[in-house]
């Protein structure tokens, strides 16, 4: 079907806004907030959301369920440049987005070898959660020092520019490809992607790293919301379904604040 130009204007706003909001808190808070952040649905939202007016609610929600798997695919993505992007400047930039990438095709191929289910795709994520988690507990933490002038801002644009046009290319696609793709490219680091290029080119392969660190254990609100829309978009509809999918998202990850939260203090008391 032919697009109309106010959905893709609509696409355009909400994308560049979405990378700027995040790299203003990875500069102006901490990475590890925007890590969490990150994984907050964001990208998803969007491709989802727009794959629903574009083409059907009914095969959104169905493209969601395998974006419940698809979330494992972008933990992979994130230790395949973890590893690949050791280096500052241009050169570990494309080296992480290489080994990234690879590590995101490779992953997403086997997981659309099976039929999966709203269980069955959340379990796998789950426990991909639990592994990377593990595997990165020795990723040292690196703040940011906030950077003024224009220069500033000349880069963030274009980031967000290369964010928009992945929101472009997921929804595209999503009009050629089966639902399982589909689910896997909304799943894809829409928002997280460019914010590491962002901290990797301005402040070096170390807050890169501790935005990946943490992403991880921000995807349990990413889980609630694609699990919610799943459910909700072929009977509430669009509007209704984002609604739910972002309340249950948010109360996710008010608990999980609250936990860490506890945690925190029950470390420090020592009991």
């Amino acid at each position: 079907m032919d697009v109309p130009l106010s959905w893709q204007l609509a696409k355009l706003a909400v994308s560049i806004g979405i990378v700027l909001g995040l790299a203003m808190v990875a500069e102006r808070v901490s990475t590890r907030v925007a890590g969490l952040l990150a994984g907050y649905p964001l990208g998803t939202a969007i491709a989802l959301f727009f794959i629903g007016l574009e083409i059907s609610p009914g095969f959104a929600a169905e493209s969601a369920v395998y974006s419940l798997a698809g979330f494992t695919a972008t933990m992979a993505l994130g230790g395949g440049y973890l590893i690949c992007g050791r280096r500052d400047g241009l050169k570990g930039v494309l080296c992480g987005t290489a080994g990234g990438l690879v590590a995101w095709w490779l992953t997403s191929l086997t997981l659309t070898r099976f039929e999966l289910d709203r269980l069955s795709g959340t379990l796998v994520t789950l426990a991909a959660i639990f592994v990377f988690t593990w595997l990165y507990r020795h990723v040292p933490e690196a703040r940011t020092k906030a950077r003024s002038g224009g220069s500033r801002w000349r880069p963030l644009l274009l980031r967000a520019g290369f964010a928009t046009a992945i929101v472009f290319l997921v929804t595209g696609l999503a009009h050629v490809l089966p639902a399982s793709w589909a689910g896997m490219l909304a799943a894809f680091p829409i928002s997280m992607y460019p914010l590491l290029v962002i901290l990797h080119l301005t402040h070096g392969a170390a807050p890169a790293a501790t935005v990946i660190k943490h992403y991880p254990a921000g995807l349990g609100a990413l889980l609630c919301y694609a699990l919610c829309v799943s459910l909700t978009y072929a009977t509430l509809g669009l509007l209704w379904g984002t609604l739910a999918g972002f309340a249950v998202a948010t109360l996710w990850l008010l608990g999980w604040m609250r936990l860490q939260t506890w945690y925190g203090a029950r470390q420090k008391s020592g009991t």
